[in-house]
């Protein structure tokens, strides 16, 4: 039976990553539940100078994803955690490559949610998502483009609005209003 609370989520992700053939110390690793996130399936978190990590989830990327898939996401995290423990640090490289494919873990979890805004530059075709108004949407004058050097615009995915300044995205952010 898939959980149906936060709660379940957590004691479901805890003991299913007992099953999971990795060396991660169980007594050092908390589970928490994320009800902010809109962007990543979950994340591990260490304290160096506790040496703790926490596993947080996401409840709608596991609401989107459903039991199965995402299970894939408790063991990409445990992978975290393992690196965390055997080496004080992690990411996604070379070494966390290898031990994601021997538990069987997405070197990269999808995402769960649609962006709303997204950034594009007005020459080359890069583009990135954006879920919140962070300072390049809200300022994307102010930006330029890392492949190119040309200017941003921003594009509100929904409503398909765009905007280049920082009035264009007060603008935007007024008539959209609740649609924001």
């Amino acid at each position: 039976m898939e959980p149906a609370t936060r709660d379940e989520l957590l004691l479901a992700a805890e003991r299913y990553a007992e099953t999971v053939p990795i060396e991660v110390e169980p007594s050092n690793v908390d589970w928490e539940c994320s009800e902010r996130a809109v962007r990543r399936a979950g994340a591990c978190i260490y304290d160096r100078r506790t040496e703790a990590i926490t596993i947080r989830l996401t409840w709608s990327a596991y609401r989107a994803f459903g039991w199965e898939e995402f299970t894939g996401t408790i063991r990409h995290e445990l992978v975290h955690a393992w690196e965390f423990q055997q080496f004080g640090e992690s990411g996604h490289g070379t070494r966390f490559a290898e031990k994601a494919k021997e538990v069987n873990a997405p070197r990269h979890c999808r995402a769960f949610s649609e962006a709303r805004l997204r950034l594009r530059c007005s020459s080359c075709d890069w583009d990135a998502r954006r879920y919140r108004a962070s300072k390049a949407v809200k300022n994307p004058a102010k930006r330029r483009c890392g492949a190119c050097g040309s200017r941003y615009r921003v594009e509100h995915t929904e409503s398909g609005r765009c905007w280049r300044t920082h009035a264009g995205y007060l603008v935007a952010r007024r008539k959209l209003g609740d649609e924001w």
